[in-house]
């Protein structure tokens, strides 16, 4: 049986550029484990992710639109796919490994808070340490997953999701790959999601934006994936002359679709109307559990005793789901109804 293993891990010596992550040359695990049978390192971490509560959450997580009404807006957890999706599409036409892109991708945003970067930017006001959702993510995997014990990922793996948003770039050609699929892909389903909640219409985005990447979702993702593919470096034979980036005229142009995006849609008071009582609902919860200790789940307990109980509120904050946290503010601070 582990002739599957090897062979799969020789497969990619033989086919990956030379830029990318080999399975059999993983820095490894903080905890030395067997090698299975049938996956590859790289594998067994996307499995490990895919199977772990926090990624079952993220499906109750706000991506932009906050209770949103209507079954078709994002959520953390469509978010999460689509760029997996984006990022395996490029690894592939790359010659990088698919499998390490992957678990990066799956993984980088177990750590994020209820309601989006609102909750995100709540919790980071209240907590002394600081808080975020990328430190988060890694913690996650590291030290809450599995009451405690975590998902024991490899280095290029948890290195990935800590990088792939801001300050240093990733360790891989990998993980600074996902990097750049996560902005392609949440810029463009934001913009549909916009688009259908009537916040932005399509005459509104730039005439240059339409001529480089069409009209539709589907041709932006596409004409962005394409640039990243023209102008990213994954063969060469100095390592140093390897790089994950778009053509310069479309990077330029992109830009400008982002700072679009903040305008009209990430900062528009319609859009974010909801977002002083999600900032209340979180700062109340992290006050309230600070000073009642008593009543955080056990597996917070335990983090209480070994890290504080600060550290230990933020991680439970953070683990809930938009539905969990309302319903825990109800209860705590909403009167409920006499109950004969």
């Amino acid at each position: 049986m582990n002739n599957i293993r090897t062979r799969t891990e020789e497969h990619e010596r033989q086919t990956l550029a030379r830029g990318a992550a080999l399975a059999a040359e993983t820095a490894g695990r903080s905890k030395a484990e067997a090698e299975d049978a049938i996956r590859t390192c790289w594998q067994r971490d996307r499995d490990r992710i895919i199977h772990c509560k926090s990624f079952r959450r993220l499906k109750h997580k706000t991506q932009v639109f906050l209770s949103p009404e209507g079954d078709h807006y994002r959520t953390r957890l469509t978010h999460t796919l689509e760029v997996t999706q984006i990022a395996r599409t490029i690894a592939r036409a790359l010659k990088l490994n698919e499998d390490l892109t992957e678990a990066i991708a799956l993984g980088h945003d177990l750590g994020h808070t209820p309601f989006g970067h609102a909750g995100e930017r709540a919790l980071d006001a209240v907590y002394k340490k600081g808080f975020k959702h990328y430190e988060q993510s890694v913690r996650v995997v590291e030290k809450i997953e599995k009451e405690g014990r975590g998902l024991n990922l490899t280095a290029e793996v948890r290195n990935g999701i800590l990088c792939h948003t801001k300050g240093e770039e990733a360790s891989t050609l990998e993980g600074r790959l996902v990097r750049l699929a996560d902005r392609i892909a949440y810029i463009n389903h934001d913009i549909d999601d916009a688009l259908r909640a009537g916040v932005i219409t399509e005459a509104q985005i730039a005439d240059e934006v339409h001529e480089k990447m069409g009209y539709s979702t589907s041709s932006r993702i596409n004409a962005l994936v394409l640039s990243t593919i023209t102008a990213s470096v994954t063969d060469a034979e100095n390592p140093a002359d390897n790089v994950i980036k778009m053509e310069d005229e479309m990077w330029e142009v992109f830009d400008r679709l982002n700072a679009f995006m903040f305008e009209h849609v990430y900062l528009n008071p319609v859009c974010k109307s909801e977002e002083k009582k999600a900032d209340i609902l979180i700062k109340s919860l992290y006050t309230y559990f600070c000073e009642h200790e008593s009543e955080l789940p056990a597996e917070y307990k335990h983090i209480a005793s070994a890290e504080g109980v600060e550290r230990a509120v933020c991680d439970y904050i953070a683990g809930m789901t938009d539905h969990y946290a309302v319903q825990v503010f109800d209860e705590l601070f909403v009167p409920q109804g006499w109950k004969f």
